[in-house]
């Protein structure tokens, strides 16, 4: 049988780790990593996620699977999407990761990997096994933090007019355009909750029952006046963005379907504004 070729600029062997590059460098490490771990978490179990601070390795991410054929997905549906305006560029890592090699090994594996790996970045084995843990487990917490938040965000029934939103709930989006993610402009000040952002002509759509698509949500937005039409995200399930030709149009259809449930499990959707 012939070997499959690889993925489209992929050149390192497959593993569980997800090499990520050309990142928005502006974007605030932890607003990177939610919204990473948003995306990759639809491709399988992240197990660590470590997005670059330093001034060299800036705009690079290591996104950890605990399976190689979650990787493989990931690469191949991911490669080249828009974050932060920004495509993305995948390879699987030239090396496995600390957490894979933990997982996976004794802890004289663990050692082993660990000095050989300082070694080779020319590091001093002065390093501390606090320093170590503080290095594996920020990472797993902040990705348990996002991924708590975003279930419980799946969960709300239709809130309260008014009630502002919990922090840390915003579903980050993967879209060409970088619609509904949060602003990269480095001046800008506190992200403004979903349901405080000012009307403009495209909404997006969020819990969306998985059988609907194009037609059926044209069926329900292409009531209202000035219509253009409905655009779905390859790869992403439940979130869709309606577009119509003025403000007016949007904000009369939000009006009216925001809460409305869908599907035999009567899935309410939440309907907002899109981030600009």
């Amino acid at each position: 049988m012939a070997a499959v070729a690889a993925p489209a600029g992929v050149t390192n062997p497959p593993n569980p780790t997800v090499y990520v590059k050309n990142l928005e460098e502006r974007i605030k490490p932890d607003q990177l990593k939610e919204a990473l771990t948003e995306i990759f978490s639809e491709y399988g179990n992240v197990i660590e996620l470590v997005a670059k601070t330093n001034i060299k390795a800036k705009g690079q991410a290591f996104v950890v699977f605990d399976e190689t054929e979650a990787a493989e997905r990931a690469i191949k549906e991911v490669q080249g999407f828009e974050l932060f305006d920004k495509p993305m560029l995948l390879d699987y890592a030239r090396t496995k990761s600390d957490a894979t090699v933990q997982r996976e090994g004794s802890a004289e594996d663990f050692e082993a990997h660990r000095r050989r790996r300082l070694a080779e970045k020319g590091m001093s084995m002065s390093i501390g096994p606090k320093e170590i843990m503080d290095k594996l487990t920020t990472p797993i917490t902040e990705r348990k933090q996002a991924y708590d938040a975003a279930e419980a965000q799946k969960k709300l029934k239709r809130p309260a007019a008014g009630a502002p939103q919990e922090a840390g709930t915003a579903r980050p989006a993967k879209a060409s355009r970088g619609a509904g993610l949060k602003s990269s402009n480095p001046a800008a000040g506190a992200v403004i909750p979903e349901e405080y952002l000012p009307p403009n002509k495209i909404l997006f759509v969020q819990n969306l029952p998985e059988d609907y698509g194009v037609d059926g949500l044209t069926a329900i937005f292409g009531r209202f006046e000035g219509f253009r039409e409905v655009r779905l995200v390859p790869g992403r399930r439940g979130i869709a963005f309606v577009e119509y030709e003025a403000e007016a149009g949007a904000i009369s259809a939000k009006e009216n379907t925001a809460g409305m449930a869908l599907g035999e499990e009567g899935k309410v959707v939440k309907v907002v504004y899109q981030r600009q």
